[in-house]
């Protein structure tokens, strides 16, 4: 038979979904399994938003859309950005689709061609690197560390830039690291996106879950950075909604309208009665937002409180969203509970092994000495995982 697509063959499963499937897996057998894997809260979608849901259901609200999403949704969106963010955007710079990760690619596809160069910094999210290769294009990772809080600088992003440059992907708050450009900062990237004529892909997924600092759009520094980037959000981790897919991108209108036309040969419009329910969300009370917001910040300071009291492990305070981003090198070649451990993929499976806690290891996100723990789970997960890499670390195991 003939082969199949060497783009389709060469890309990498999600190491996220992975270990959310493998932990989900062990809890059917039986197996007392903590996961930390998948960034989805552990909170119900606010029961208004529920309700807006069922309304569209009721009034058969079950028809396509216009690829791009409908327009009570748009004009939502344009509200929320500007009382938000301070973003002024039309419905017209607004495209809709299914979940902020879907939106991430198709913007992409329109932007990119075969030989481009997209700059990325690490770490990053595990499906920015395949989306870029998925398109035909080379990503060019640029490295960073806790010395600089996992950002990087304009001096690094400068030295980057090619003639096959075509643009960066930023995402702000970090996932995994959960790390905070300043508006300075941000800035001073953008003077470099301007000057050298690049796009800018600014994932703003995390963006009210900020405990630390204060996030500032990138599309809010000024007109000419504006002009050349696409904002990624959706409803996903802000509202509690991981499963109703809504994303959305704000940006030029060019990039919009082909994103549009691209929706329309391939996915069609986003569910129609989910974005009932994101209108909802994104015009309504927003109360729900900031109590999410208070209860992560609980969970983060006890976790952070929690793995810089151990030996062997460590982690920075994260600004933004709700990752642990765990440094385990100085476990690298010792023996945990029987397992020789070389780098956080082993440190990962051991700990899974022996400490029954799934986390997903840092060479997923670009760095072999970390491993991501996602505290959008309960308290009582939270410590129970806790004690149990205590053990662990102390060759005490829980299975």
């Amino acid at each position: 038979m003939k082969s199949l697509s060497d783009v389709a063959s060469a890309i990498k499963p999600s190491a996220t979904l992975a270990i959310n499937a493998l932990s989900q897996e062990l809890k059917a057998q039986g197996v007392d399994v903590v996961s930390f894997g998948a960034g989805e809260t552990d909170f119900f979608t606010p029961d208004p938003i529920k309700a807006a849901g069922i309304a569209a259901i009721e009034g058969n609200k079950s028809y396509y859309t216009a690829s791009s999403g409908i327009a009570p949704l748009k004009k939502a969106i344009c509200g929320y950005m500007e009382k938000t963010f301070g973003v002024k955007y039309e419905p017209k710079n607004i495209c809709v689709s299914s979940g902020a990760k879907h939106v991430l690619y198709i913007a992409m596809r329109v932007m990119l061609n075969p030989g481009d160069e997209v700059i990325l910094p690490a770490p990053y999210w595990v499906t920015y690197e395949e989306a870029i290769r998925m398109c035909g294009a080379t990503p060019v990772i640029l490295k960073t560390d806790e010395s600089t809080s996992f950002k990087i600088s304009p001096e690094q992003l400068s030295a980057a830039v090619t003639e096959k440059t075509k643009c960066i992907i930023l995402t702000n708050p970090s996932n995994p690291t959960g790390m905070l450009y300043s508006e300075e900062e941000m800035r001073a990237l953008g003077r470099v996106i301007v000057d050298n004529d690049l796009y800018l892909i600014d994932d703003e997924i995390y963006a009210t879950l900020v405990y630390e600092g204060k996030f500032v759009s990138a599309a809010a520094i000024d007109p000419e950075l504006y002009a050349r980037t696409v904002v990624v959000n959706g409803v996903s981790k802000t509202y509690a909604m991981t499963g109703w897919r809504i994303g959305f991108a704000a940006g030029p209108q060019p990039i919009i309208k082909l994103m549009d036309t691209y929706l329309s040969h391939s996915t069609g419009n986003a569910c129609n009665i989910a974005q009932y329910a994101a209108v909802e969300a994104y015009s309504g009370d927003q109360t729900c937002v900031e109590d999410m917001r208070r209860e992560f910040a609980k969970r983060r300071a006890y976790f952070v409180e929690r793995v810089n009291a151990m030996d062997k492990v460590s982690c920075l305070p994260p600004d933004g969203a709700f990752y642990i981003f765990m440094d385990v090198s100085k476990t690298f070649g010792t023996t945990l509970c029987g397992e020789e451990i070389h780098d956080s993929s082993d440190f990962a499976q051991a700990l899974l092994k022996h400490g029954l806690v799934a986390t997903v290891p840092g060479a997923a996100f670009g760095s072999v000495s970390h491993i991501r723990w996602s505290y959008a789970t309960s308290m009582e997960n939270i410590k129970k995982g806790l004690d149990r890499l205590e053990k662990f670390l102390n060759n005490q195991p829980t299975a």
